[in-house]
C-alpha cells in the first residue's frame, strides 16, 4: 500500500478518506477494500520515514482533516519504485515447501496436500468468476485484475497437475 499511496499522492496531496476512494475506484471492485485503520497506519509510517508529510486543513462546521503530500524523498522512493521491474517466478512457495517437506519427514501425503490445494485454487477461480460482473467489464483496471488472477490460478491448477503426475510416477518406478 506504501506506494499506492505515494502514487495517488503524486498527483496532489490528499486526506486518508480521499485516498481510500481513490485507490478503490483506480482497483476497481475486483481488488479487496481496505479498512481505514490499514490507511492511517499506513500515511503514519510513510510521515515517519520521511515519505509525506502532514498538514490540518480547516473546514467550515467541521473537524480539520488531515491532508497528506509527498516529500522530496516520497518522489525519489516513488520514482524507483515505478523503475523497478517486478519480481519473475515465485521460487519460494509456500505450498511446494509444506509439498517438499511432507515427503521428505512424513508429516502428511503429498498427494492430499496437492488435492486440497487444486480445492481451493477452483473455489478462487469460482469466486472470481463471480467477481467478474458487469461492472466489473465495465472497469479496465477491474477486469484485467480478474483475468491476470484467474491466467495465475490456471497456471497453478497445471503446475499441480504436473506435480501430481511426477510425484505418481516416482512411486510406481520405486516399486
Amino acid at each position: 500500500m506504501r506506494q499506492a499511496f505515494l502514487a495517488l499522492l503524486f498527483k496532489q496531496p490528499a486526506h486518508g478518506y480521499e485516498l481510500k476512494q481513490a485507490l478503490e475506484s483506480a482497483l476497481g471492485p475486483a481488488w479487496p477494500q481496505l479498512n481505514f485503520g490499514q490507511i492511517y497506519t499506513t500515511l503514519s509510517r510513510l510521515e515517519r520515514d520521511g515519505l509525506v508529510r502532514s498538514r490540518d486543513v480547516a473546514q467550515e462546521g467541521r473537524p480539520d482533516k488531515r491532508v497528506y503530500e509527498l516529500t522530496a524523498e516520497g518522489r525519489r522512493e516513488l520514482q524507483e519504485w515505478v523503475q523497478a521491474t517486478t519480481a519473475g517466478p515465485r521460487l519460494k512457495d509456500d505450498f511446494f515447501v509444506k509439498m517438499v517437506l511432507s515427503r521428505v519427514s512424513g508429516i502428511a501425503d503429498a498427494a492430499d496436500l496437492i488435492e486440497r490445494q487444486r480445492r481451493q485454487y477452483l473455489q478462487a477461480l469460482k469466486d472470481l468468476d463471480s467477481a467478474s460482473t458487469p461492472a466489473a467489464d465495465d472497469d479496465p483496471a477491474a477486469s484485467l485484475l480478474v483475468e491476470g488472477a484467474i491466467l495465475h490460478l490456471q497456471a497453478d491448477l497445471k503446475w499441480l497437475d504436473v506435480c501430481e503426475e511426477r510425484l505418481s510416477s516416482h512411486r510406481e518406478h520405486k516399486h
